[in-house]
C-alpha cells in the first residue's frame, strides 16, 4: 500500500534543495519505490511532498542516499528529515 510523506525543513533554501537533488540524482534517476515528488519554499524553510510504494522504500534511500548526499551538501552530519507519514488512499494525475 503507498504512503504519503510530508517534511518541513526548517531552515533549508532552494540552492540547497537543487543541490541535494541533484547529487542524488534524483531527477534523472528516480529512487525506486518513489511515486510522486513535489517541493517547495516556506516561510523559514522547504516542505516535500511525496508518494512512496512502501516506507520501507523511502527508509532504504534516506539511509543509503538522502542522509550521506544532505550530509555532503550541507557538511552537517545528521539523519535525514523526519517525515509526517499518512496513508494514501487516492493517486490522481492530471495534466493541465
Amino acid at each position: 500500500m503507498a504512503i504519503g510523506l510530508i517534511m518541513e525543513i526548517p531552515g533549508m533554501t532552494a540552492e540547497v534543495y537543487d543541490q541535494v537533488n541533484a547529487k542524488a540524482n534524483a531527477p534523472d534517476d528516480p529512487p525506486a519505490g518513489l511515486i510522486f515528488h513535489v517541493s517547495g519554499p516556506t516561510e523559514g524553510g522547504f516542505r516535500i511532498v511525496d508518494v512512496w510504494e512502501s516506507r520501507e522504500a523511502f527508509d532504504r534511500f534516506a539511509s543509503e542516499k538522502l542522509g550521506p548526499t544532505i550530509a555532503e551538501v550541507t557538511g552537517q552530519q545528521g539523519s535525514s528529515p523526519q517525515p509526517t507519514e499518512f496513508s494514501v488512499h487516492n493517486i490522481e494525475f492530471h495534466n493541465g
